[in-house]
């Protein structure tokens, strides 16, 4: 699925970790979100499990306004990281129960990740956090404790 040698680690709340570990054993058996959801399985396995209130503020989070680029097209977006079940289609929202939000979720700022699909080769990199519902705010010239 993810090339191996350009996997950026990831770090991920408990409590997004439990429902997404659902989503993503659930996705498996309907055809249309096994792909993604395979690829969401993958990312879980490799992730760092953080109560939400120790998730830093830069990283990307379930309901977190992100800016990301497509580094195949150079477009940039801006989208909210949401469940299968809020994703309204539009331009605004990503569900993580896509290649995109499976890629997404748990990048930190200025990471990039890389992944094969049946039509060639995908990158993302996450830009910035734009809003993250689960980090604290840490002051730029302050350490975390």
């Amino acid at each position: 699925m993810i090339k191996q040698e350009i996997l950026p680690p990831l770090t991920i709340s408990a409590g997004d970790y439990d429902r997404l570990a659902f989503l993503a054993s659930f996705g498996l058996n309907f055809q249309q979100d096994r792909p993604a959801a395979a690829m969401l399985a993958n990312e879980l396995l490799r992730a760092t499990v953080l109560s939400a209130r120790a998730v830093p503020a830069s990283v990307a989070t379930m309901h977190s306004r992100l800016e990301f680029r497509d580094d195949v097209t150079w477009e940039i977006r801006c989208a909210t990281l949401v469940y299968p079940d809020e994703d309204n289609s539009g331009a605004d929202r990503v569900s993580v129960l896509s290649p995109e939000g499976a890629a997404l979720i748990g990048l930190g700022e200025g990471q990039s990740i890389t992944w094969r699909t049946p039509k060639g080769w995908r990158s993302l990199t996450l830009l910035r956090v734009l809003y993250q519902p689960h980090g604290r705010f840490v002051e730029p010239w302050r350490e975390l404790s």
